[in-house]
């Protein structure tokens, strides 16, 4: 038997205890009459003492200890005369009577403790070592407890884990796919899931009225700290459902994790808020609704001063941020050239400055009386010692500038507390977006989404621009968690859809034929919606990086720094596949 204890686990109540002790060395004190030992592993440190008249067996193996070092100790529980209320073993030490040391360790390239002195590369590349230390397994340990969670939830309402492939048939649409060559099919290659989307509804029409999976899913996008080529959805599917239900079951979800994972209890329903509302108050699909700083349309006060920048703009919008109206010069420079970064894209920042008395100064004071300056600011909502900023542009480029703006300003202000949530629901997304590049329509979401029940006769009018979807988002903290929809289960509703995406019917038959097919076949009303898993675990934990809940991650560029990978593969391998490669330019 290698332990009898874990290293967290030793009370008082174990004091006079034998006990064995396995795991790593994370500090070796020697003070020459006295050696002390902080032994680790997940389930936290133990304090071993080596007192001076200990075996000489003991206080050798003792001397050959460096961090890292693998080792069993056999000892004895006492109270420890200098108590450390900072650890859970902080009560007790363990007097070594025998270490065996399992195997000895090279000095790692970093600390491996709570905080770490080793830059985010160098983890990376040392991954296996970064998830010895107790912020990534306690990340580790966060998400197993909510996969837990969310199965046991999910399998009190009914719903069935059934696993769908990885090696699918590559369709259109959406982002880019990884594919992969068929030896056995020369020329021919299927592509990993980007989402079980086709797969689950196909389950639906099986008659699997409640479907779910935490499923791996890949996408080949570029990246950022919300985004992994390979990523976990909690995909769910159900039929005979409105939107109405599904939302139902899925706050009650939301509400069952909040409250089991975080001890967090949400009294009041959550905010059901259409797209438009959110662009046009907060400049986003996923709005932070955290603190306030709405937007308001303030082109109609802003044009006909003779202010070329406002007159020549379509849209002029601006929100008061509270408090700010101390903002020094340098302050609003700050602010100003964080608008006309590359990222943001504003040409500049206008300011009004509503003092604690009341008095306006402005950026725009020779073109705006102090009436009109008042006017936009009551406008806004602007109170004594408020600021308010202004952009104008293009409407929708520009609300998600000064979106970016706000987000920004709330960092400064401190308003965007980790430990503070708000979810809601965006609900009646666009049907379709429009590019301007291809001139076409795409869908917002994928061509399965069906349109809202009274927009459909737009297809008639050919108005696809005003159609919305049956489609909703699950939104937390300014990030989109989930998404869903009500799905089409008509094939004549199908068919238009497809038209409208600029499918011929050849074109939909080859990509989605198996789909339209099994549709003849009974398809019940259905709809569903998938959760990013990692997400979830980022926004549980406090942290805006998705990596740091993924046990083996990618870094930006889509590398494995630790496998070294992708990488190139033999030439046999390649002509086995039948491939030849290509130089980039």
């Amino acid at each position: 038997m290698y332990r009898s204890n874990t290293c967290g686990e030793l009370r008082a109540t174990n004091v006079g205890q034998t006990v064995t002790l396995a795991g790593w060395v994370q500090k070796v004190r020697n003070l020459g009459a006295m050696t002390f030992i902080d032994l680790r592993d997940r389930y936290g440190i133990t304090q071993i003492v080596v007192e001076e008249h200990s075996d000489e067996a003991t206080k050798e193996a003792a001397s050959k200890l460096g961090r890292e070092c693998v080792v069993q100790v056999v000892g004895r529980v006492i109270e420890r005369e200098s108590k450390n209320a900072k650890m859970a073993t902080g009560d007790i030490e363990v007097v070594a009577e025998k270490i065996n040391i399992l195997n000895q360790a090279v000095i790692p390239p970093f600390t491996i403790e709570e905080n770490s002195d080793g830059g985010d590369d160098l983890r990376m590349k040392y991954r296996y070592l970064d998830l010895r230390r107790p912020p990534l397994q306690r990340n580790m340990i966060l998400r197993h407890k909510m996969a837990q969670e969310i199965r046991r939830f999910l399998d009190g309402e009914g719903f069935l884990e059934i696993e769908t492939p990885y090696l699918i048939k590559s369709t259109p649409e959406g982002a880019r796919d990884f594919v992969v060559p068929s030896r056995m099919n020369p020329n021919e290659f299927y592509a990993l899931p980007q989402s079980p989307q086709t797969l689950k509804q196909l389950l639906m029409v099986s008659g699997y009225d409640r479907y779910f999976q935490i499923v791996r899913c890949f996408r080949d996008e570029d990246l950022r700290a919300d985004r992994q080529p390979e990523f976990t959805q909690i995909d769910c599917e159900m039929s005979f459902v409105e939107q109405e239900d599904v939302l139902e079951i899925f706050e009650r979800w939301a509400r069952y994790m909040f409250k089991e994972v975080m001890n967090i209890e949400f009294n009041e329903p959550f905010k059901r808020m259409p797209w438009i509302e959110a662009m046009e108050k907060y400049g986003s699909d996923k709005p932070d609704v955290r603190f306030g700083m709405e937007f308001s349309d303030i082109t109609d006060l802003a044009h006909g001063h003779d202010f070329v920048v406002f007159d020549s703009a379509s849209y002029v919008v601006g929100f008061a941020a509270e408090g700010c109206a101390s903002y020094t010069r340098k302050q609003i420079d700050e602010l100003t050239e964080f608008v006309k970064r590359p990222q943001v894209g504003a040409k500049g920042l206008v300011w009004i400055r509503v003092d604690e008395a009341g008095a306006i100064k402005s950026s725009i004071d020779k073109f705006f009386s102090a009436d009109d300056l008042k006017a936009i600011a009551e406008r806004v909502g602007a109170k004594c010692g408020d600021m308010v900023f202004i952009l104008c542009g293009d409407k929708f480029k520009t609300l998600t500038q000064l979106c970016t703006l706000r987000l920004e300003v709330a960092e400064r202000l401190g308003l965007r507390d980790p430990k503070k949530f708000a979810p809601l629901w965006v609900v009646d997304f666009p049907m379709f977006e429009w590019d301007e590049e291809t001139q076409r329509f795409y869908a917002m979401h994928h061509p399965f989404t069906s349109p809202k029940p009274e927009d459909a006769h737009l297809f008639d009018t050919g108005e696809l621009g005003k159609m919305r979807a049956n489609a909703y988002d699950f939104v937390c903290n300014g990030t989109e968690i989930g998404g869903g929809s009500i799905r089409i289960h008509d094939a004549e509703l199908q068919a238009k859809v497809f038209n409208a995406l600029g499918f011929t019917p050849e074109a939909a038959e080859e990509q989605f034929g198996f789909l339209m097919n099994a549709f003849k076949y009974g398809a019940p009303p259905h709809g569903g919606l998938a959760f990013g898993f990692d997400r979830l675990c980022s926004l549980f934990g406090g942290s805006e990086s998705i990596r740091d809940y993924i046990a083996f991650p990618k870094n930006n560029a889509g590398r494995d720094v630790m496998l070294d990978g992708p990488s190139p593969v033999a030439q046999a391998q390649l002509d086995e596949l039948f491939l030849s490669l290509v130089k980039p330019e």
